[in-house]
């Protein structure tokens, strides 16, 4: 499904409304993988997840220390996993950090981006949401779900 944002306020008000809508998997974690070029909204679109999952701080990209974890409560899941894979070198690194006991987990939202850089061992089961700039301001999003 293709959806079209003029501004960073309406690509964070996507995230918001999407994130509402999702129920846990029985089969591990509920993932989504963010693809797009550095600027492209994913970082914007994320904020969004954290104000529909009510999660007071900020939501910031973990570039440089790779994850952040949030505490949810009154939620569908425990806890939202952000990835950021922009820096690493070897998706084994991300597997240090407990990737795979993360994915497999249905407590667990988790949205990665970069995700390209660990695209060997992502889930099957996951949410692909690809991020174009059209112009400075406006975005194409397209999202698709894998199985």
């Amino acid at each position: 499904m293709n959806y079209y944002t003029n501004n960073f306020l309406e690509t964070k008000k996507l995230g918001e409304e999407i994130v509402k809508k999702i129920k846990p998997s029985k089969r591990g974690a509920t993932v989504f993988c963010l693809k797009g070029d550095l600027g492209a909204g994913k970082t914007t679109f994320l904020q969004g997840f954290g104000i529909g999952l009510k999660i007071k701080e900020k939501i910031q990209s973990p570039t440089f220390i790779i994850m952040n974890r949030h505490v949810l409560k009154n939620n569908n899941f425990k806890n939202f996993f952000h990835f950021d894979c922009y820096r690493l070198e070897k998706p084994k690194e991300i597997i240090n950090l407990g990737f795979k006991e993360i994915i497999a987990n249905p407590d667990n939202l988790v949205a990665i981006e970069w995700s390209s850089k660990i695209q060997k061992i992502l889930p099957n089961q996951r949410t692909e949401i690809v991020f174009e700039t059209i112009d400075q301001e406006k975005r194409k999003i397209t999202v698709k779900i894998i199985k």
